[in-house]
């Protein structure tokens, strides 16, 4: 404990010993840019949801349509399979682009995406098929698939002979 000149005792102070300032503090570039961000964010939030499509949320997308359309030059006809183990839920469409396979798989969220445009996810099995031609263009077109669900066996039903790499 340390004694002041006029005799008082003056002992640990909780704080004591912090530099007293008179200026007030001054904020770094940094953290006035964080909160120029975070306002700017605040205050556009309400402008992007708004800017969103309201589609009600009981209202789905219909989905079990077939559809045998040209477009962009390309025939392109899809229907749904029949119903058969886990395909209850609509995810089994057979598709095809001139006559060749296109597969579509449904997402847990109800949207569809192709293995031409697996990037990318549609509200329908149409809209998936249209981008896939966009993406395929006038020139290319989609390879035979190995045998499987479009009137082949299972390739590992048959018996193999030898390693394959």
């Amino acid at each position: 404990m340390a004694v002041s000149a006029d005799g008082v005792s003056v002992g640990a102070v909780q704080g004591a010993g912090a530099p007293v300032r008179s200026e007030p503090e001054r904020r770094t570039r940094r953290e006035v840019a964080r909160v120029l961000l975070a306002s700017a964010a605040v205050a556009l939030a309400p402008v992007v949801t708004a800017s969103r499509p309201a589609r009600p949320a009981d209202v789905q997308p219909d989905t079990g349509t077939p559809f045998d359309e040209t477009y962009r030059g390309r025939r392109i006809q899809g229907a749904p399979l029949p119903l058969q183990g886990l395909s209850a839920l609509g995810a089994e469409w057979q598709v095809t682009v001139d006559g060749r396979p296109l597969h579509l798989m449904r997402r847990a969220d109800g949207t569809w995406l192709s293995m031409v445009d697996h990037y990318s996810w549609y509200e329908t099995p149409l809209e998936a098929t249209r981008a896939a031609v966009d993406e395929l263009g006038p020139l290319r077109r989609l390879r035979d698939l190995a045998p499987g669900p479009f009137g082949g066996g299972h390739p590992h039903g048959e018996a193999q002979h030898g390693v394959r790499a």
